[in-house]
């Protein structure tokens, strides 16, 4: 989806694209990148986005085809974003917008490559500078601990969401990694699992022993009764052994990101959690607690399946309850007040 991916449009091909609405502009945008076989969870994120920008563009603008997309409309949908106001009230985090600006350049610059629209159109989208904050919806492990202890496990469904999310907390993978994992990817005797990230790359994690036992009971008592829901189940000749999904629905089928992140979101209100907990949320909390611990931030590094320690610099902040820790602990006057 990056620009250097782009191919050079023949001329048939500027003529078909000439012809095209911005919806079907979208679909062939979505269909080159499956094409290059960008990730599944990418190409939900640039659908998402893009059929919002879309839909405003129609309704505000009545734009509905690339020759008709002027820089003033960009310039009207910078606007649109800054005037954009949460479900609280509040305005659209430097982050949010960024994200959905960068599938919104990646369209335009995929009009550009097609020769729908001028290549200056694309700057008109600018990124906003980021704050340099903490990271932000992290639990203690206090809260953790609250919040898997309220989910009931009386039932199948409650240990399959159990095991998720002690997985979810012990690895700090990703959720769109927990859910593309498959029961060949986890091996209990090992405690590990092999985890597929951004760009198809592999790496194996180890479990915890809590996430371990939580999973060996989901893997061993739960999953193949959830599999006897499914219509065709394990038996079926056309699935392959090694991709058989690990996390299933009550109906048997791979959990989807969406039902995922509505079980979070349920698991966290029944616990009184008043943050919003999203599953990203144990991913930020597992690296925090890893780097107050003193782990080797190189190890957490490859853990979270991290290019480069620069994703974790906001992690390694230290909060106001570590530097006054450090500070009664080290500040050769917080010393003298002990005598």
């Amino acid at each position: 989806m990056s620009e250097r991916k782009e191919s050079t449009p023949s001329p048939h091909r500027d003529a078909v694209s000439g012809s095209m609405t911005l919806q079907e502009m979208l679909e062939d945008f979505l269909a080159h990148g499956r094409m290059l076989r960008v990730s599944p969870c990418t190409l939900r994120s640039y659908s998402y986005n893009l059929k919002s920008f879309l839909k405003w563009l129609e309704q505000t603008w009545n734009v509905t085809t690339p020759d008709r997309l002027r820089k003033k409309h960009l310039q009207a949908w910078m606007e649109h974003l800054h005037s954009r106001r949460t479900s609280r009230g509040l305005p659209l985090k430097a982050g949010t917008i960024n994200v959905t600006n960068d599938k919104v350049r990646g369209f335009l610059r995929h009009l550009v490559a097609r020769g729908c629209l001028h290549r200056s159109c694309v700057e008109m989208i600018e990124y906003l500078k980021m704050p340099r904050l903490l990271p932000g919806s992290v639990l203690t492990h206090a809260q953790v601990r609250r919040l898997l202890s309220h989910i009931d496990t009386s039932s199948p469904e409650g240990l399959r969401d159990r095991a998720m999310l002690e997985l979810l907390y012990s690895t700090g993978i990703r959720a769109a990694e927990l859910l593309k994992m498959n029961v060949a990817d986890v091996d209990l005797r090992s405690s590990t699992a092999r985890v597929t990230g951004k760009g198809n790359k592999q790496r194996l994690v180890p479990i915890g022993k809590t996430a371990l036992r939580c999973l060996e009971n989901y893997i061993r008592a739960v999953r193949p009764f959830l599999t006897e829901r499914s219509a065709s189940g394990d038996a079926s000749p056309q699935v392959d052994p090694a991709q058989l999904p690990l996390f299933l629905t009550c109906r048997g089928t791979r959990m989807p990101y969406q039902r995922f992140v509505q079980t979070v979101h349920r698991h966290a209100r029944n616990a009184r959690i008043e943050i919003n907990v999203t599953p990203h949320t144990f991913r930020r909390s597992c690296a925090t607690e890893l780097i107050r611990g003193g782990a080797n931030i190189y190890h957490i590094k490859d853990l979270l399946g991290h290019e480069s320690l620069e994703t974790l610099r906001h992690y390694a902040r230290l909060t106001i309850g570590d530097l006054k820790k450090t500070h009664r602990k080290c500040h050769p006057r917080e010393r003298d007040e002990k005598h």
